[in-house]
C-alpha cells in the first residue's frame, strides 16, 4: 500500500450534473434520452423499456452550452437503494440524461482509471464510504459536493488498469455465459412454439397429459444431519437454485417439509409468471423445500428435460398464470391439479426423439454455464476486496 496515494475525487474529474429536461422536451424520434432507471439497467445488463427522445435541436443547444457525455465518461446513480451504481459510457452515440438522479464524471484526469473506480464503488469499502457521505433521512442520496470532497486511495495508473482488466475479464466471461443461456432459452421457446403449438393438428393421435409423465411428490424429509439447505420460493429462479447455504435444522421454518432428489423439477404454487422454478441437477439429499413448492418427479416415460422446457415455456406459464389469477384467494396460486391436465401433443416419434435429444443437450449446457457463472462470480467477489485494499498485489 506504500505506493497508493490519496486523492480527492474532485481533483480527478469534473463532477457535475446534466441540464434540466422537461416533459415538454420529449419527442417521438430524436436523440436518446436516459433516466437513472435505464442507466442502472444498462449497468446491470438488464433490458430497458420503451425509449425516450429529445429533439436534435434541443440536444445540440444543450451540448453547445453544457457539453454531452462521451465514451469514457462515468454516470453514477445518486438516489435511493441503488445509489452508487456506476456506468461507464461506451458506444452509446449521442444521448442525454436526466439530472438529479445521475451524477456525471467528465474530463477525467489521466491518473484515474474509471473502470478501476467502478469496481471500487462495488467493493465493501466503496459502499461503506459512499454511505458515509449520503444525505437525507427518508431517501438517502449522493451529492456532487460530497463526491468532490471524497478522499480515495489509488495505486499507480498501470496497477489500476491491471486490476480493472482482471475483474473486467471475469465479468465479461460471466456476461457471455448469461447471454449464451438467454439464447438457448429463446431457442427452446421457439422450438416448442413451432413443433408443439403452431404446427399442432387435431388429427395427431399421440398425446400425453402431464400427469402421465410426472407426479407431484410430497415426501417428508427425515433430517439425518444437523445442517441442511432450505429452499423457499425465493431461492429458485428461472431454472436455477440460487441458495446453497446450509442452516441448522433447528432454525428451519414450519414449511420446511419436502425432500427432493436429482432431476426433480421445483415449481412454485404462487404466481407462475414470477419464474420461481428450477431443475435440480445435483445430489440433493441434504436439501429440504417449502410446502409452497411443487416437487415434480419423472415417471420415466419421457425425458425430464423435455418436460422441464414444456412446463417453463412462456405459453405454458402464461396459461398457468391466467388460471392462478382466476382463483379466489390471497395470492394468484395453482396446484398440481391445474398442471396435471396440460396436454402434450406429439406430431411424430421422430420429432419427439429429436426434441428430447435437443432438450437434454441444451439443459446440460445451461446448467454447465450456471455452474461456471457461480464459480467465476465467487472468484470475482473474493478477489475484489483484496485487490481494492492492496492485499493482493498486481504487477503492472
Amino acid at each position: 500500500m506504500s505506493e497508493w496515494k490519496e486523492y480527492k475525487l474532485g481533483g480527478l474529474a469534473e463532477i457535475t450534473s446534466s441540464k434540466r429536461i422537461f416533459y415538454s422536451d420529449y419527442v417521438p424520434v430524436g436523440i436518446r434520452f436516459y433516466r437513472s432507471k435505464e442507466i442502472i439497467e444498462k449497468s446491470l445488463g438488464e433490458t430497458s423499456g420503451e425509449p425516450l427522445f429529445i429533439s436534435v435541436e434541443r440536444f445540440e443547444e444543450i451540448r453547445s452550452k453544457f457539453g454531452a457525455p462521451v465514451d469514457g465518461d462515468l454516470l453514477i446513480s445518486a438516489v435511493g437503494e441503488r445509489a452508487g451504481i456506476p456506468y461507464v459510457v461506451k458506444n452509446l452515440g449521442d444521448f442525454y440524461f436526466k439530472d438529479g438522479n445521475l451524477i456525471w464524471f467528465r474530463n477525467i484526469k489521466k491518473e484515474f482509471d474509471v473502470v478501476f473506480f467502478c469496481y471500487w464503488l462495488k467493493s465493501a469499502v466503496g459502499k461503506m464510504t459512499l454511505e458515509s457521505i449520503m444525505i437525507g433521512s427518508a431517501q438517502k442520496a449522493l451529492t456532487i459536493v460530497g463526491l468532490k470532497n471524497l478522499a480515495i486511495k489509488l495505486p499507480p495508473l498501470p496497477e489500476q488498469a491491471a486490476i480493472a482488466s482482471i475483474l473486467s475479464s471475469l465479468d465479461d466471461k460471466i456476461d457471455l455465459l448469461h447471454r449464451q443461456n438467454t439464447t438457448l432459452e429463446k431457442m427452446a421457446e421457439t422450438l416448442f412454439r413451432q413443433w408443439f403449438v403452431e404446427e399442432a393438428k387435431e388429427e395427431w393421435e399421440s398425446q400425453y397429459r402431464i400427469e402421465d409423465l410426472v407426479e407431484s411428490v410430497s415426501i417428508t424429509h427425515k433430517f439425518p444431519k444437523q445442517n441442511i439447505v432450505f429452499l423457499n420460493t425465493s431461492d429458485i429462479y428461472l431454472g436455477n437454485v440460487i441458495n446453497h447455504n446450509p442452516i441448522t435444522k433447528h432454525s428451519l421454518p414450519g414449511q420446511a417439509k419436502k425432500s427432493i432428489k436429482k432431476d426433480d423439477i421445483l415449481f412454485s404454487e404462487i404466481r407462475p409468471a414470477n419464474g420461481r422454478w428450477a431443475y435440480v441437477d445435483f445430489d440433493a439429499e441434504n436439501y429440504v423445500v417449502s410446502t409452497k413448492l411443487m416437487v415434480l418427479r419423472s415417471k420415466n416415460i419421457i425425458s425430464q428435460a423435455f418436460i422441464y422446457f414444456y412446463l417453463t415455456n412462456p405459453a405454458t406459464v402464461e396459461w398457468l398464470q391466467m388460471i392462478a389469477e382466476s382463483r379466489s384467494g390471497t395470492f394468484p396460486q395453482i396446484t398440481f391439479d391445474q398442471i396435471k391436465v396440460l396436454k402434450v401433443n406429439i406430431p411424430s416419434e421422430k420429432i419427439l426423439n429429436e426434441s428430447i435429444v435437443w432438450c437434454e443437450t441444451t439443459l446440460k449446457k445451461i446448467k454447465s454455464n450456471q455452474t461456471q457463472i457461480r464459480t467465476l462470480t465467487a472468484m470475482r467477489d473474493t478477489l475484489l476486496p483484496k485487490l481494492m485494499s492492496g492485499e493482493v498485489k498486481v504487477e503492472d
